[in-house]
């Protein structure tokens, strides 16, 4: 299999369980959510924000180094293995230590605590198991990382089911995520040792200083970028409640659905856009441009339906007690058509070597979302939440603009956002005169809004050509 192969077996594969995990993912989500009420997910929701920043400092990029060096020397793949388990190891008592004191801290009640405790050490088994997916990645084998992807969402799903068959509390479905991360650990190891190699563990204090040293930079810009996409939620924890962390959380579970589409869309763009970037830059800057355009086309609008619809959403998916979580999506919404084009802006930044300027943007973007949640939260609880979650996607967005502004190209945003605009208000007088069906409403708002595109002439010959391409009808001439 040459070259060429590989990559589009990989990103076939990895695609194909991304797609797969999400939709289970999604679901099983909702399905707990409505049976926990909002206390309970606020307990769950709450416990994984704070166990996802916490375990990032055990990995601290050792797995993404892994990926680099390993792809390079497959020689290193057993040493590399061995050193990084075992710091992982080290990194994973500080860890679980750190996560102690804070419950002790922070934390006043009991389940909450040994949810928190179990969550974490489920997040730490998952960090030590990067370490053997890693080698997958490395040796281009990546549709064993996604056999590992599809079967933790497919037993997250059956073992959800389960537990509300059983009438299960919330520590049970604590120990779900503990269970089933332990086994797909086992999975990567067991597949690691019979179709790749076995760990080297040993102690090489020299080697582990150089393996520290040259993968901490890799996670600085994972870290801020965490912190500042998390800690909404701790938050609102400690000091709103778990049933404002509830609220919250079902409204922001939208939110992160909705920026699959963008995070599939910078997949595939990210190597187009670095190949590009060595071979023509009017391709790159063409390619960036119509990317910017599309995910416009697709964000504008859905922020604008989702506000006007939100009540209706809201009660469709959660049913009872998260009404309350109506306004949260109104504001939440908006991050959406930011958080479109950052995607673009963020591929765009790799593709041209800029990547080590992100770690800046990621800082301050993160110390203007803890100190404006720090503002706004005692005071507005969760839709001071939301407002900050908005302020910091349009901050980050400013900052990257700017960046390919500067070293790619520049877009006249009035030029590119006008007719999506105009658009979607029509599209929005629409939803509010007729009061039907969700889904007849939904569908109906869309055609309506893709007509008026098309009769703005939004669409030049350029994209008509693009999207023939896309349908195949010129792929065999």
């Amino acid at each position: 299999m040459n070259t060429a192969q590989k990559i589009v077996k990989n990103t076939t594969v990895l695609l194909i369980s991304q797609v797969l995990s999400f939709l289970l993912a999604f679901f099983y989500t909702i399905y707990y959510a409505n049976y926990l009420g909002a206390a309970g997910f606020g307990i769950l929701s709450a416990a994984i924000a704070l166990a996802g920043i916490l375990t990032i400092f055990t990995d601290l990029g050792l797995s993404a180094l892994t990926v680099r060096e390993v792809a390079r020397d497959k020689a290193l793949a057993s040493k590399y293995m061995g050193n990084t388990t075992i710091i992982k190891l080290i990194f994973s008592a500080i860890t679980f230590l750190a996560t102690f004191i804070i419950v002790q801290l922070f934390v006043q009640d009991q389940q909450s605590a040994i949810v928190i405790y179990i969550i974490t050490i489920a997040f730490i088994l998952n960090v030590i198991s990067g370490t053997f997916s890693a080698v997958f990645q490395a040796y281009e084998e990546m549709e064993y990382q996604s056999v590992a992807t599809v079967l933790n969402s497919i037993l997250m799903f059956a073992a959800v089911y389960i537990a509300i068959f059983y009438n299960a509390n919330i520590m049970a479905f604590a120990m779900i995520y503990l269970i089933i991360n332990f086994i797909i650990l086992l999975f990567n190891v067991i597949i690691c040792l019979w179709k790749f190699v076995v760990p080297k563990f040993e102690v090489d204090f020299q080697f582990w200083k150089a393996l520290i040293m040259e993968a901490y930079p890799l996670a600085i810009a994972s870290i801020f970028a965490l912190i500042a996409f998390k800690i909404d939620t701790i938050m609102l924890a400690f000091i709103s409640g778990d049933v404002a962390t509830g609220l919250y959380s079902a409204a922001y579970k939208l939110l992160e659905a909705l920026m699959f589409v963008p995070s599939v869309y910078a997949t595939a763009l990210l190597p187009v856009f670095s190949k590009f970037h060595v071979s023509s830059q009017d391709s790159l800057q063409f390619s960036y441009y119509k990317s910017f355009k599309y995910l416009s086309m697709l964000g504008i609008p859905i922020a604008v339906g989702t506000t006007l619809l939100a009540d209706q959403i809201i009660t469709f998916i959660y049913r009872n007690g998260y009404t309350e979580a109506t306004v949260i999506l109104q504001i939440l919404i908006w991050a959406i058509p930011i958080i479109f084009v950052s995607y673009v802006l963020g591929a765009s930044i790799t593709s041209i070597n800029r990547q080590h300027e992100t770690v800046r943007i990621s800082f301050l973007c993160m110390l203007l979302n803890v100190g404006l949640n720090l503002l706004l939260i005692p005071t507005y609880g969760y839709l001071g939440a939301a407002i900050v979650t908005v302020i910091t996607e349009l901050a980050l967005f400013l900052f990257y603009f700017h960046l390919i502004s500067k070293y790619l190209c520049k877009i006249k945003l009035r030029e590119v956002l006008m007719k999506p605009l105009i658009a979607s208000l029509v599209m929005a007088l629409f939803i509010i005169l007729v009061k039907t069906n969700l889904f007849v409403v939904i569908a109906i708002a869309t055609i309506i809004y893709f007509a008026v595109l098309i009769l703005l002439k939004s669409f030049s010959e350029s994209d008509k050509e693009i999207f023939r391409q896309i349908t195949g009808k010129y792929l065999n001439k």
